[in-house]
């Protein structure tokens, strides 16, 4: 990854970004975009590489951290694609059960970024879980670009369906509290406040990141608690926040809403240049009290 300091980087290259990663955009359309821009020193490919995923950055806790221990996980879903199968990290030392978090990922499937998040929570003492709806393909494919153009082919309530599957599998799982909260990144926000109202009889605690709601016909049925994380500059998924709030505050709904300044859509993601230490650092932070709190 190229080492451009983000505040080098114009505002409408993170938006054309954007565009590009939610399939809004070809790849072509994107790079001929960014060859319009004039930015002082920088060249189109710098300029490209540091908006897209290294994800060599993105591990905070390895996969062999002694702490750990990962494995895969397949799971029945008869009203999905019939059999899913997630990225399982368990906490080493558990006494005593532990609360589970569902990790769902982006519009591209279980990359290595999503993965090293389910290390993470089990490094704090949580039995985390991340399935790969790209896995009925054959999982993900080792690049963002083909990922995304898989998940854009399957059938979005197979996915759905397959999440759903996913989250009763974690949370029958023989060590856990019976707790389960989720945690999920741009379509997997997507998915937390789709899975807080579709089943809000499993799900206990959900934190979209920067996520839209669950549809019209589902969306007044959510229940909290909520903690959602939005980045400012990312219009697409704020423009549906004041309804999604009305509804939130019309029904009673315990949540809680944050805003990070000076922040891109992906600010979380360690592995771009839409990454910001301090927003995620706190974010983050936020999102493990939170979790501690609702599902101990």
């Amino acid at each position: 990854m190229s080492h451009i300091d983000p505040k080098h980087i114009p505002q409408q290259a993170f938006d054309w970004y954007d565009e590009y990663a939610h399939g809004d955009m070809d790849r072509r359309t994107f790079m001929t975009r960014l060859a319009s821009l004039s930015v002082a020193g920088l060249s189109i490919g710098a300029l490209s590489s540091a908006l897209t995923p290294n994800y060599a950055l993105a591990e905070q806790v390895s996969f062999n951290d002694e702490d750990i221990t990962a494995s895969y996980q397949k799971f029945e879903s008869p009203e999905g694609y019939g059999i899913g199968q997630g990225y399982l990290v368990l906490p080493n030392d558990m006494p005593k059960p532990a609360p589970a978090v569902l990790v769902v990922h982006e519009n591209r499937g279980l990359n290595p970024y999503i993965k090293d998040v389910a290390r993470r929570l089990a490094k704090d003492g949580f039995i985390a879980f991340a399935p790969d709806a790209l896995f009925p393909l054959g999982g993900y494919p080792g690049n963002d670009d083909e990922g995304r153009e898989m998940q854009r082919n399957m059938v979005r309530e197979k996915i759905e369906h397959d999440f759903i599957a996913a989250a009763r599998f974690i949370k029958q799982h023989s060590k856990t509290n019976n707790k389960l909260g989720v945690v999920g990144f741009c379509f997997g926000g997507y998915i937390s406040n789709f899975l807080a109202a579709k089943i809000p009889d499993v799900i206990d605690a959900a934190v979209p990141f920067y996520g839209t709601p669950a549809a019209d016909d589902l969306v007044s049925q959510v229940k909290g608690p909520l903690l959602l994380n939005f980045a400012e500059n990312d219009s697409r998924v704020n423009e549906s926040w004041p309804e999604y709030e009305s509804i939130l505050k019309a029904n009673k709904v315990d949540y809680q809403a944050h805003i990070y300044p000076n922040t891109q859509h992906g600010f979380h993601n360690d592995s771009t240049s839409r990454y910001e230490p301090e927003a995620a650092k706190l974010a983050w932070s936020r999102t493990v009290a939170f979790f501690k709190n609702h599902l101990a």
